[in-house]
């Protein structure tokens, strides 16, 4: 395959078809972009932003690549599950999953409520499981595959307010490193990422007084990352640069987690 767009470059993934979840901005949507980028088709999943997702696809399809956009509420498990099979037959099969959608809400604990845990719950989780099931299910009958779970580096560290946020990032941790382990059989890797403070269009929309460089100065690199080193991270452990990688957890966040959580004195810096 060719192209005259100097940004479509041949590469690791020549062939590869692929589906993202959440895929309509930040994190899903260029990892979405440069897997096409690598010579990817690509599906890209999304639930309310369709312009997000279709421009996107648009793009990919102008410079020469693959790409088809699906609609599916990871939080209905059912519809996890048609996503998947719709993805499937739409590219006439599956080699790569990228388990990208979720939402982040934070509650004080003595205050939430059932509804609010259920939801959370239900996307972060639910819908990532039930995706995968019917993925893999196709990979193990064909050759295997890879599947790339993004969890947060809240599911390796503690802030409040993130009780329930929190411990459905921890979740997907442990679930990629016990699914690596139940479907090596099949030559199914799974590997997860947890990104640190990566700057997202959601970030502002959530926070009108967000100051980035403010929250660099708290990164050891001192700078906040941005989707594209998350993308990046993501095509390398889908591909098969990573073929002996599976159950690995990888961390991209600056050296965020590495350091100690209390401000180091002045006279030891």
């Amino acid at each position: 395959m060719c192209s005259t767009n100097s940004e479509f470059y041949r590469s690791r993934l020549h062939g590869k078809k692929v589906l993202v979840t959440g895929a309509s901005s930040g994190i899903g949507r260029e990892t979405a972009i440069e897997m096409a980028r690598e010579g990817a088709e690509v599906v890209l999943n999304y639930y309310k932003n369709a312009e997000g997702a279709d421009s996107a696809a648009r793009e990919i399809n102008g410079w020469g690549g693959k790409a088809h956009i699906v609609r599916a509420d990871l939080g209905d498990v059912s519809e996890a599950r048609r996503l998947a099979e719709q993805a499937i037959q739409m590219m006439n099969g599956i080699d790569i999953l990228v388990n990208n959608a979720g939402i982040s809400k934070t509650y004080r604990f003595f205050d939430v409520t059932q509804d609010e845990f259920d939801e959370l719950y239900n996307v972060n989780i639910r819908g990532m499981f039930f995706c995968s099931q019917v993925a893999a299910a196709y990979m193990a009958e064909n050759g295997g595959g890879s599947i790339v779970n993004v969890s947060s580096v809240h599911g390796m560290a503690s802030l409040p307010g993130y009780s329930v946020y929190a411990s459905t990032k921890v979740a997907i941790i442990q679930f990629s490193r016990q699914l690596a382990v139940e479907l090596a059989r099949y030559r199914i890797r799974i590997n997860c990422v947890v990104p640190g403070c990566i700057l997202v269009p959601r970030n502002f929309e959530d926070n009108l007084d967000l100051d980035a460089e403010e929250i660099a100065k708290t990164i050891p690199f001192k700078t906040v990352g941005t989707t594209q080193d998350i993308a990046k991270t993501i095509i390398f452990l889908a591909s098969d640069d990573a073929k002996y990688i599976t159950g690995n957890v990888t961390v991209v966040d600056g050296g965020l987690l590495a350091k100690l959580a209390f401000q180091t004195p002045e006279s030891v810096e």
